[in-house]
């Protein structure tokens, strides 16, 4: 099983034969294996309505450094005064939607059905995960992502509520250094990710970082989190094991504890 992921892996071309704008191939489809063996070399799905499916891989790439990341003051007083509850995987399908709706000042949506439909399945298979950030008892803000080894693949963020987006990357970051992640890739230069840590890596330092955080399991106690969900994915088809744990966020602690 191994060795055919490793062979679907090696269909995609070298990343640095991408374009200067990053489009590196097209085709295929999104099913989990292809979907798991592109993240797995640096290389993502963004396309929109009536296109095919187009692959990438920027240079140079946006990334987060967990222990560089810094909520902007004003962003952080706020949210201590007005905390928001923070969940992990308790609402993907609604939070992957909400990412795919409209927005002002932007043309239409990547998040296609076909998307939504194809990363609901890398949750269901403990590969994509969601952040929530919740308001009396209302979703209003979130993010979404993949997750292999030490890496982290975020894809979209939303709010309808002031501060919820920056709530659910802050959670992200501290759900990431508790479980021992090395490496938050954001794809794609915002304004908003880069006033909160965000540096641009040239493709090569990158590669370099994603096979670092590939080569191990985050921890050697998430190594044991393979059990029913590692079983669930099809005993062990790809190389890195599922996260088998869901958690929410105590403000009390100050740390993400295990939902039971």
């Amino acid at each position: 099983m191994i060795g055919a992921f490793t062979a679907l892996a090696a269909q995609f071309p070298p990343p640095e034969s991408a374009r200067d704008d990053g489009l590196l191939c097209l085709g295929g489809d999104l099913r989990p294996e292809r979907l798991l063996a592109a993240y797995s070399r640096g290389i993502f799905p963004w396309y929109s309505i009536g296109m095919p499916i187009l692959w990438w891989s920027p240079d140079p790439r946006c990334v987060m450094p967990l222990e560089e990341f810094r909520l902007p003051s004003r962003s952080a007083r706020k949210l201590r005064l007005h905390p928001f509850a923070l969940t992990h995987n308790a609402a993907f399908g609604r939070v992957i939607r909400a990412c795919a709706a409209p927005r002002e000042k932007a043309d239409g949506t990547w998040i296609l059905d076909e998307m939504m439909r194809a990363y609901e399945k890398l949750h269901a298979l403990g590969y994509a995960h969601s952040i929530e950030a919740w308001r009396d008892g209302e979703l209003v803000g979130g993010l979404y992502g993949v997750a292999l080894g030490r890496a982290f693949f975020g894809e979209s963020m939303f709010h309808t509520q002031p501060e919820a987006s920056r709530a659910a990357l802050a959670g992200l970051v501290g759900l990431l250094r508790q479980r021992g992640a090395t490496l938050l890739d954001c794809q794609q230069e915002t304004p908003h990710i880069m006033r909160m840590g965000g540096v641009m890596l040239p493709r090569a330092v990158f590669m370099r970082e994603l096979e670092s955080a590939l080569r191990l399991e985050a921890t050697t106690k998430n190594a044991a989190h393979k059990g029913a969900a590692f079983a669930a994915a099809g005993d062990g088809p790809f190389p890195w094991s599922p996260w088998a744990e869901t958690y929410d966020y105590s403000s009390e602690a100050g740390c993400w504890a295990a939902r039971s």
